[in-house]
Formats: C-alpha cells, structure tokens, sequence
C-alpha cells in the first residue's frame, strides 16, 4: 500500500482505463500485448503506458510485451478488484435515478447500496434494486461497511450535504455539483462537472481540430 501511494495521481486515475481493456482482451483469449497495442486502445501514448507501468516494477519484457494474465491479476490486486466497495447515493433525481438504473453494471466490485432523497414521493420507491430512504435517516444508515458516497443533489444543497458525510465512516466523494467541497484532510473529493467537461470539449473541439 505504501508503495501504492507513492505513484503519481494521474498515474492512478489511470489504472482502472487499463484494467478495464485488459479484461476484455483476456475475455478474447489474447495471451499477450504491446504497450503499442495497449496505446492504441485506450488513447494514452505509449511512452506514458511503459512510465506507468514501470512504477509497479518489471511487468513487461522487452521484444515480448505483457502477459495479459499476470497484468489482469496484478492490477486486479492493486485495485482491489476482489473486495465490493459500498456506495451510497444522495440524490435521486434524473441523474441519480440514472446512477442508480446502471449501479456500475461493467465494475461488479462496486455497487450503490442506498440511495437517500428528501423527495416524500421518492422515499420508499425501488430503483434498480436499491430502496430510495429518507435524508433525516443518513447518519443513522451509513455504517463502516460503506467507504463512498455519490452526491448528485441541487448545487445549494452540496456543502451541507458534504458536512454531514465528514461525521460519518464516508472517506470519499464523487461530487456531480458544480459546488467545490469543502471537507475534512481524511475524506477525499473527486469533482465530475458536466458542464466544464462540455466547454473543455467545445474549446478542443474549435482550437485543436484532428
């Protein structure tokens, strides 16, 4: 774990891109790859793969490539693949219904176990097979056993939303608000704007034509 944490943040970020193309070509019998191949397939330069991969030690050979196998158990085991993170949902509006009709559907070691909403009509309600309860019953329902929570509540209800988790076992957030969270050191905060990620696109799209 030590060692883990040592390596770069966008290093990390991608790992799970990398898991995800090597557990479809081990599901299509391909024995080996080239950090070439992998480049091609997940849109990261080869350069970088070979970096990233070399922070984990030799996981490759030279002339050969990886071995599809041992790369899948090895980042299996770095992610922590084999152990179910428990999430949570706050929000169950379009967005979060949506969250909750896929519930990582393509990553079966994480799963949304509870969804909270303040909507009276939504409390009680089944979606995707997780119960919608009710927002006064959050601290009371969010025991060790869940590490994550999603927020996908109204930007004006955001930080508060955050205060409540930090007294809580909560040590991460997926924020889908543009609001930036203001937390304890020991939850960790990953911010999705829909909207910045669109603009980024559109300026791409206009200042660095293919």
């Amino acid at each position: 774990m030590d060692d883990q944490q040592k390596i770069p943040q966008a290093t990390a970020k991608r790992l799970p891109l990398y898991y995800r193309y090597l557990e479809n070509l081990y599901g299509s019998g391909k024995a080996r790859v080239s950090s070439t191949e992998l480049s091609e397939a997940v849109k990261v330069d080869s350069a970088t793969i070979r970096r990233d991969f070399s922070y984990f030690g030799a996981l490759g050979r030279k002339g050969y490539g990886y071995d599809v196998q041992y790369l899948l158990s090895f980042f299996r085991k770095t992610l922590d693949q084999d152990e179910t993170t428990h999430v949570i949902l706050i929000g169950v509006g379009n967005l979060g219904t949506a969250l909750l009709n896929y519930n990582f559907a393509k990553n079966n070691n994480t799963s949304i176990v509870k969804a909270f909403d303040n909507n009276e009509e939504m409390i009680g309600k089944e979606i995707g097979g997780v119960r919608v309860l009710s927002m006064d019953d959050l601290e009371k329902e969010v025991d060790d056993s869940i590490r994550a929570a999603i927020v996908a509540v109204p930007s004006s209800a955001a930080q508060g939303i955050a205060d409540r988790l930090s007294k809580t076992a909560i040590q991460g957030i997926l924020n889908f608000t543009p609001t930036r969270l203001t937390v304890p050191s020991h939850i960790r905060v990953h911010h999705i704007d829909l909207s910045i990620e669109l603009q980024s696109l559109v300026y791409f799209l206009k200042h660095y034509p293919l």
